[in-house]
């Protein structure tokens, strides 16, 4: 074929004529080759079951699930757990499956190459799924769900209604066996999963629950002994510790003016005594030793009382000193005089007027008022200061109380949110163990495949017939490409660049029965002469 020139369609066409041969040729010979090969492989048979997956039967409203990972995810991994050794050698050795000269890493091998698990899509039905599982053949390895973006939630994760267990081997029987078998230890493995988690949730959350309790007794604790400590100055005891600091300084000064008015009405008793007493004893003729002693006596008393409130300044202290001196004056003259009888004397303090015994009476009443007073008004103050020490304290004990009731309440919330978490967690442990929360029933067993599922000898065929197809294409235009021959006239041109004055056909044994004539073609020369060939 002549490279240096643009080809038609005729061009194509006729290529294609004179090398049908060789297109036809490996067409023929290629799906022959295709339907051999399938005969010669040794058949594979797969065997499928379908699980439905079915949520809890209480609503999860009331009872929250344990399990929430993804769906895929679980699946991945019971595949593996059912794909350990742990858990195939048993189903190996009780289906006798290490024969023929294998051994168990190859039975192993061969069973975690032919399992394949398939979810299925959302909206299908038992009867698509049987008729798609018979029309269209499972891969011989694990099948895996289509890839997504790492990290990227699955929409239709949660919405898996079930999936697909395959297993494919060399015999029928085998195939439908171990496909039973591993379906089996699916189901098991999600039912024994379940429970342990829910389980190994419930037993965490009950020792969090533990923890949780004793650092609320500890919080507890603390709060206790801090109440106990600052009893009566907590936030809630300031309005009255202030109520009763206002009452306690009200009872002080109605203690105060009662003290007050005590001393002034004894000082005025004592001193109409002593105005009583000195006209009385005015009046005496004769003064009497043991009456001047006993005054002597009291006016000593009364004025070791005025020193210990007042100055020697004070007009109440000076009358008394004066007194006093004046009575001890009149005792000195009284021994200097000769004696007189006792009798005389014990009778002098009996001969006092009505008047002046009330008025020693009232004196003595006046001091148990002052005493009385004086001890109310120390214990008065000694409580106000009391309550002002709460009172000025409040701010830094409000603040240490309202630290540990935080951390109280955390600790209680805590508690709380653990203790009900621990409680639904044992709610769905015991579902999980009463079978009522999401389960993996058995839809379709696993059936005898009635043929194999590879090779499928018609795809073979057509393999071949494709295969063949484009050999003898690659062919055919390696011929055509190789071939530089020159059959008509814009060959010639391409190939000589000259102008053609005559074609004349191909003359043969079988070419000159039917040809008619030579056709001659002139064509002007470039120089303008004519040529006659």
């Amino acid at each position: 074929m002549i490279e240096n020139r643009e080809l038609g369609i005729p061009d194509y066409l006729a290529a294609i004529r004179r090398r049908a041969g060789v297109i036809l040729i490996p067409m023929l010979i290629a799906p022959l080759g295709g339907y051999l090969v399938s005969r010669a492989i040794p058949p594979r048979y797969t065997s499928q079951s379908l699980i439905l997956i079915e949520d809890q039967t209480v609503p999860q409203g009331y009872v929250k699930p344990v399990v929430t990972e993804d769906i895929l995810l679980r699946l991945t991994t019971m595949q593996q757990q059912v794909l350990s050794r742990s858990r195939l050698q048993p189903m190996i050795e009780r289906l006798g499956l290490v024969k023929n000269g294998k051994t168990l890493e190859d039975v192993i091998a061969e069973i975690r190459a032919g399992l394949g698990v398939q979810p299925v899509a959302p909206g299908f039905s038992s009867t698509a799924s049987s008729s798609s599982t018979s029309s269209k053949s499972p891969a011989p390895a694990g099948v895996t769900p289509a890839k997504k973006v790492p990290g990227a939630p699955d929409p239709n994760a949660e919405n898996i209604p079930g999936f697909n267990v395959s297993f494919t081997a060399d015999n029928a029987a085998d195939a439908q066996r171990i496909c039973n078998e591993l379906t089996s230890m699916f189901l098991q493995e999600n039912l024994k999963e379940r429970e342990e988690v829910a389980q190994q949730t419930t037993d965490f959350l009950s020792r969090q629950v533990e923890q949780a309790k004793n650092d609320l007794d500890a919080q507890d604790a603390k709060l206790a002994t801090f109440k106990k400590q600052y009893l009566g100055q907590l936030p809630g005891d300031e309005d009255s510790n202030l109520k009763i600091l206002m009452g306690l300084n009200s009872q002080l000064d109605a203690n105060t003016q009662t003290l007050n008015r005590a001393q002034q009405d004894r000082t005025y008793a004592e001193s109409v005594l002593q105005q009583s007493l000195a006209s009385w004893k005015a009046s005496q003729s004769e003064e009497n030793p043991q009456s001047l002693q006993d005054q002597l006596t009291k006016m000593q008393s009364q004025l070791i009382e005025l020193q210990a409130r007042y100055t020697d300044d004070y007009p109440d202290v000076s009358k008394t000193k004066k007194d006093i001196s004046e009575i001890q004056k009149k005792l000195k003259e009284i021994n200097s005089a000769p004696a007189v009888s006792g009798d005389l004397a014990e009778n002098a303090n009996l001969t006092e007027p009505a008047a002046i015994r009330q008025l020693r009476v009232q004196i003595h009443q006046y001091g148990d008022v002052i005493t009385q007073a004086t001890r109310e008004q120390k214990r008065l103050q000694d409580s106000i200061n009391q309550y002002q020490g709460r009172v000025a304290l409040s701010p830094a004990v409000e603040e240490q109380f309202k630290e540990l009731t935080r951390d109280y309440e955390t600790a209680q919330k805590s508690y709380d949110a653990l203790l009900a978490d621990k409680d639904q967690a044992a709610v769905q442990t015991d579902m999980e163990r009463h079978q009522q929360g999401e389960q993996m029933r058995l839809l379709n067993p696993a059936q005898l495949p009635e043929a194999p599922t590879f090779p499928v000898w018609w795809m073979l065929t057509l393999g071949g017939l494709g295969a063949g197809l484009g050999a003898g294409c690659f062919l055919a235009v390696l011929l055509e490409l190789q071939d530089k021959s020159m059959r008509n006239e814009k060959d010639v041109l391409a190939a000589l660049e000259v102008p053609m004055l005559v074609a004349v056909p191909w003359v043969g044994s079988k070419a000159l029965g039917g040809m008619h004539g030579v056709s001659e073609l002139f064509r002007r020369p470039p120089d303008g002469q004519r040529i006659e060939v």
